[in-house]
């Protein structure tokens, strides 16, 4: 039996645990990246390890998010990663290079190697054949460090694309038809392998588009062939040396195959509030729209914003309409301005913004109350982009780029035949906002420069032998990591400062919860199905930590997040029944009088409601490391004990 593409990936790194699906495995990793809302508390994590030097084949440190400088807090912090990246060999991406998953698949990503980045989005890399995967920063920390990361041994999900796109239909039209199939839940616990003969008609970025918005669907990653395709891309990327053909066996065995005919795709939209919530354009043609955003890591490569240039030369955007365009990288930006794009898009009425994160995260550019905004992102969760009351829709480059001129919903197959617009046989290469280490015999030289907003790791302490704690929380289903730690402007400045960032923990469900969890001093969470979907953020464990929740019991968790509850040392039960789900209500005195030893020893937890008197069973599924990690309390402790 053959292997899949994933498998011989996997297989090639496997250090700890045996190949077999549904097991634990660890696997060797070869690159890291952070960035700056992530990565100040990562390299505080690092820091605590004692590794004087990353041990992976390169580290890169972005800084893409928080580039308002608003206050001293987003400067500081860029200063200390600075500072560390230079002492402990880091490569440190100055703000204004770019977004830090299109610029690694630029200029760092290799077919057939292992990356891990503290941001969800990091399976882009998949669109070059990286196994590239999204993680919490301590994970980023510890591999870093030389150690394994650790993942359950997917299920592999075959798409099987055939056929060519139509003119005007695009590589984001192929993921949300994708996410309409497989729902934002579909993929947890699997990874998604792209083939067939469709898979030769797309670029590499039109790929890494693909697997970017794989983490909409909850999979631990997604992964194309590394083709003839990738050669020619590594190669106008000055990079030849780095391809490697990689491809599935003809005989791998996947878990389960979806089928999608490229040539019968239509322009889609994501409407609000989840990526998979897709319409046809055509069902919303007409509609009046108030802002179009285009950019982020998943639609803002050079392929992309030349078709948006093509789109908007010699047009006006329209007067009810504010359209603004983020290129991803430095790259790219440079290209369009020597080569004239930039100056249609500008002529045509477009605010052009840095290369950064910047609206997908909310950081700038929130619409109007009610507004309805068609932005080329990621996610469209409620409350996202700044507006409580904005409606988000997430569509391709071509359909936001023709909108905005027409100043309502419009289906770009309006616009006739399609330009065809080349990928270039040679980029723009000068990577001098990349700042290398300090040599080795330097390093100790180097002073870490550390601001006011800069606190250490929340206190950890080992699991105790019962639990008693009320419930201070109960939420639905589908909480996403932006209910738990909201992103924004006025937030993600305080990304490396845990006590003042958890005063807005779930302050979007709850206001009320921050001062209620602080007073009560210890207590327990209650949600419902697919808790924590979305970012790799750990501050969504970390915030809840430094409240005092010692459990969180849901109907089911969305991967990452369950793995940064675990590094966190929280519990996180699932109900053994569902319908114990209603068993509980806010304020609820909640016992788990056995709970170390039945961590232990890999039991059902018990959990008793003092209040009503119920008793209700919960699984916690562990592997004997995560148990080990529980009950020292995080594996940051885990990490300093088996050093």
């Amino acid at each position: 039996m053959g292997l899949t593409l994933t498998e011989k990936i996997l297989k090639a790194h496997v250090v700890d645990g045996e190949f077999v699906k549904g097991n634990e495995i660890g696997i060797r990793i070869d690159q890291t990246l952070t960035q700056d809302a992530t990565g100040t508390m990562a390299y505080l994590e690092f820091e605590a390890m004692g590794v004087p030097r990353v041990k992976t084949e390169r580290s890169v440190a972005y800084i893409d998010h928080n580039t308002l400088q608003s206050g001293f807090e987003n400067a500081d912090d860029h200063r200390y990663i600075g500072s560390v990246a230079k002492k402990h060999g880091i490569y440190f991406s100055r703000p204004g290079n770019g977004i830090c998953h299109q610029v690694h698949l630029e200029r760092f990503g290799k077919p057939g190697k292992t990356l891990i980045g503290s941001d969800s989005h990091t399976p882009t890399g998949g669109g070059i054949g990286m196994l590239a995967m999204g993680a919490g920063g301590l994970d980023v920390a510890v591999a870093m460090g030389g150690g394994a990361y650790y993942i359950t041994m997917p299920k592999m999900v075959r798409v099987n694309l055939t056929g060519k796109l139509s003119p005007w239909v695009s590589a984001k039209d192929i993921i949300l038809a994708v996410l309409r199939v497989m729902s934002v839940k579909g993929g947890v616990g699997k990874i998604v392998e792209y083939g067939g003969e469709g898979v030769a008609t797309l670029t590499v970025p039109e790929r890494a588009t693909i697997t970017n918005m794989g983490a909409e669907l909850g999979a631990t990653t997604s992964v194309f062939p590394s083709d003839e395709t990738t050669r020619k891309f590594l190669k106008a990327q000055g990079r030849e040396e780095d391809y490697t053909e990689l491809k599935a066996d003809d005989d791998a065995v996947y878990d389960e195959v979806i089928e999608i005919n490229l040539s019968e795709l239509e322009p889609l939209a994501a409407c609000p509030h989840s990526p998979d919530n897709v319409k046809p354009i055509k069902e919303l043609e007409g509609k009046k729209i108030d802002q179009v955003c285009i950019g982020s890591c998943t639609n803002s490569s050079y392929l992309d914003l030349m078709r948006v240039a093509h789109i908007l030369k010699g047009k006006k955007v329209a007067d009810n309409v504010s359209l603004a365009i983020a290129p991803g990288s430095k790259q790219v930006f440079n290209m369009l301005a020597l080569n004239g794009a930039l100056g249609d898009m500008i002529a045509a009425g477009a605010r052009i913004l840095e290369s950064a994160c910047g609206p997908c995260i909310g950081m700038g550019q929130s619409p109007n109350s009610g507004g309805i905004s068609l932005r080329t992102f990621n996610r469209n969760f409620e409350g996202r982009s700044g507006t409580a009351d904005g409606q988000i829709y997430l569509v391709s480059p071509e359909t936001a780029a023709v909108s905005a001129i027409n100043g309502v919903f419009t289906d770009p197959r309006c616009l006739g035949a399609a330009a065809e617009i080349e990928m270039p046989e040679k980029f723009l290469i000068n990577d001098n906002m990349v700042i290398d280490p300090a040599p080795v015999e330097e390093m100790d030289s180097v002073e870490i420069l550390r601001g006011p907003n800069i606190k250490s790791y929340p206190k950890t302490h080992p699991l105790t032998d019962s639990i008693e704690a009320s419930c201070s929380l109960k939420v639905g289903d589908n909480i996403t990591t932006d209910h738990i730690m909201p992103a924004g402007a006025k937030i993600l400045p305080l990304r490396s400062n845990i006590p003042k960032i958890s005063e807005h923990c779930f302050t979007v469900c709850d206001k009320e919860f921050p001062t209620r969890a602080k007073t009560l001093g210890k207590s327990i969470i209650v949600g419902g199905e697919n808790y924590g979907q979305g970012s790799s953020r750990e501050h969504a464990a970390l915030a809840p930590l430094f409240l005092g929740v010692k459990a969180v019991l849901v109907k089911s968790f969305a991967r990452i997040h369950k793995s940064n509850l675990i590094n966190a040392g929280i519990l996180p039960l699932t109900f053994v029944n569902a319908e114990d789900y209603d068993k509980i209500k806010l304020g609820d005195m909640l016992e788990l009088p056995n709970v170390k030893d039945e961590i232990a020893n890999g039991k059902q937890v018990t959990v008793v409601n003092k209040t009503t008197g119920d008793t209700i069973v919960a699984d916690c599924e562990l592997s004997d490391r995560t148990r080990n990690i529980i009950i020292a309390g995080g594996l940051l402790d885990y990490t300093k004990e088996n050093s």
